[in-house]
């Protein structure tokens, strides 16, 4: 397990995983069901992947689609490779709504909309909250695989 994964909760938060990849419940929301996919290697650049791990995303970010489109239809879905902090690669998976979206009596805006997604803004969640997504993110997984 690298830096990355354990700063996002592995393996509390994981969803899916791969022999390349993990699919992360991201833990600030910053539209409901954002994830995080995180490689599984120490790589801190793309050009370091190993060819298979490449080969491999393409199952993974179709798992990851269908799951979200599962847990709840959204509008469109940015993949954002950032790297400024975490070094290890690593994509935030932001499903996008032109609506706000309910869950668990939390409103999750997407003020972005449908421009640049806001990173700084996430509603607060409680542990039960927090452990109530992860469940139905997790049923719908399950159920896409």
């Amino acid at each position: 397990m690298n830096a990355t994964l354990a700063k996002f909760g592995y393996p509390g938060t994981l969803l899916h995983e791969s022999e390349h990849w993990c699919v992360l419940m991201r833990p600030q929301q910053v539209t409901l069901g954002a994830l995080v996919l995180a490689a599984k290697s120490e790589a801190n650049a793309m050009s370091l992947l190993p060819p298979a791990a490449f080969a491999e995303l393409a199952a993974v970010t179709k798992r990851i689609e269908q799951s979200l489109g599962r847990f709840r239809p959204y509008g469109k879905i940015n993949y954002i490779c950032l790297m400024m902090v975490d070094p290890h690669v690593h994509f935030h998976v932001l499903p996008r709504y032109a609506a706000a979206q309910d869950f668990g009596g939390v409103s999750f805006p997407d003020p972005g909309w449908p421009g640049v997604p806001d990173l700084k803004q996430a509603p607060q969640l409680t542990d039960p909250q927090r452990s109530t997504l992860h469940g139905a993110l997790l049923d719908a997984f399950r159920a896409s695989g």
